[in-house]
């Protein structure tokens, strides 16, 4: 049973929802409970000055008309009606930009934590899309979240939340209490997550590199624990001098595979294909794998954020492409209104959010790619690409062009959590037994990925 998937709860239906990588409760409602907890915090003490990002974020949407706009409607737009609100008179948990303003201020004192509740206990792993959750998904959401001006200020808001979370007050969620990550529930998370995928039975202090004896397990911050490297031994490397078998690069669930994949395609429609030029930041290195081959896997909140090389090889180029961080694809009314009173809000937010915009956030999130020439011929040129995803975007590559790679070793890291990753083969590998996307759990990280035939 892990309780950020919801397991052993009576979850009332419309509640339930399935996010990849558990970044959010399963249980909605924890989700809720949670940002109430903040709203109610907010809304009852007196007003607190803006921390000096936030003051420029508001001058931003002040004094630009357009970014004004989207907004101030955004929030009209979210539909008056379950699931949108979760307030009992029926009103919006954020009401307008300024009390977005100044529940960001609230949250950037704290580190993701445990919320415990009368129906369940989950983990917000990711508060900024709790407070954008709908709003990102109206047409006005759209638009702002895909504006230049906008992701360049959000990027200075991120940067400033991870340097919180790289400080030491940071680590003070890092205890044994009900809302700490080595509490009960927290650390059975942890290592059901953990040990599942080769069905051992470890516990935290054998799993990762931390000192049980120590204040915070020995972890210097929030981010510190995050990025916690694992023990020799636990995650062996698959056949390391076999070159025809492909090792997984993340401990990641599998989404999807995708065989002929085009060199150019429309990502933002909703079968979204997947589309090579874009994935791969438009590197002329791209023009190598159309009609290729793209397998993609989806990271944990509640397990390992390293990414390690997949094949034996020589690292060609490595590259951050800096991209949005919380947008998500608008599909559109999913009807018409049928008369004049109808509500003008008529566009029905996608509930799935970031569970069902993978391909799209390939394609423009804030993404590492490196190119890998492998030493098998038949190989040949491949690509690891690490996809960030909303808060949790920041990804750090530690090899650098030229240099030589073995399998298993580590390529670099996402901060602050993560998204998924692709690899991508070109046309005519023969890359098979690759995971189900039904699986359901992680494929190990360095363990058998994929076969070279």
């Amino acid at each position: 049973m892990v309780y950020q998937h919801g397991d052993g709860v009576d979850i009332p239906e419309e509640s339930k929802m399935r996010h990849l990588g558990s970044w959010l409760p399963n249980d909605h409602r924890v989700q809720h409970d949670w940002m109430a907890k903040h709203i109610a915090h907010v809304d009852s003490h007196p007003q607190q000055q803006l921390i000096p990002v936030l003051q420029e974020f508001q001058e931003l949407i002040e004094s630009n008309s357009r970014i004004y706009m989207y907004f101030d409607k955004m929030w009209d737009e979210v539909p008056m009606k379950k699931p949108y609100y979760y307030d009992p008179t029926g009103r919006r948990q954020i009401r307008d930009y300024h009390h977005m303003l100044a529940v960001l201020n609230r949250i950037f004192t704290q580190a993701p934590q445990w919320n415990e509740t009368a129906f369940g206990v989950g983990m917000v792993g990711v508060p900024m899309v709790s407070i954008f959750d709908y709003v990102m998904a109206t047409p006005s959401g759209h638009a702002a979240f895909l504006d230049p001006d906008v992701n360049k200020m959000i990027k200075k808001i991120l940067n400033e939340w991870g340097k919180f979370l790289k400080s030491p007050q940071s680590a003070e969620v890092l205890t044994t209490d009900g809302t700490g990550w080595f509490s009960q529930h927290g650390q059975k998370d942890l290592m059901e997550v953990a040990n599942t995928p080769l069905r051992t039975a470890y516990n935290f202090e054998d799993m990762y590199v931390c000192d049980p004896k120590a204040k915070h397990y020995g972890y210097t911050s929030w981010d510190d624990f995050f990025t916690r490297q694992l023990r020799p031994d636990v995650r062996p490397i698959a056949s390391p001098t076999d070159d025809t078998i492909i090792a997984n690069a993340c401990e990641s669930t599998p989404y999807a595979l995708s065989r002929g994949a085009s060199l150019r395609a429309k990502f933002w429609i909703k079968s979204q294909p997947y589309s090579i030029i874009d994935i791969l930041a438009h590197d002329p290195l791209s023009a190598h794998f159309g009609h290729g081959t793209v397998y993609q896997a989806f990271l944990s909140a509640l397990s390992y954020h390293r990414w390690h090389a997949p094949v034996n090889g020589r690292v060609v180029r490595a590259s951050v492409e800096g991209g949005t961080y919380f947008s998500e694809p608008l599909f559109g009314p999913s009807s018409p209104p049928t008369s004049a009173s109808t509500s003008p809000q008529i566009y029905e937010i996608n509930t799935h959010g970031f569970r069902q915009s993978q391909g799209y956030l390939a394609a423009l999130a804030t993404r590492a790619v490196i190119f890998i020439q492998a030493d098998n011929p038949v190989i040949g040129l491949m690509a690891f690409v690490a996809v960030g995803m909303d808060e949790v975007s920041t990804c750090e590559i530690t090899v650098r062009q030229g240099q030589r790679i073995d399998k298993g070793e580590q390529l670099g890291m996402f901060h602050f959590g993560g998204s998924s990753h692709c690899l991508l083969f070109r046309e005519g590998v023969r890359v098979e037994g690759f995971p189900q996307s039904s699986l359901g759990h992680n494929v190990p990280v360095r363990g058998q990925l994929a076969v070279v035939r």
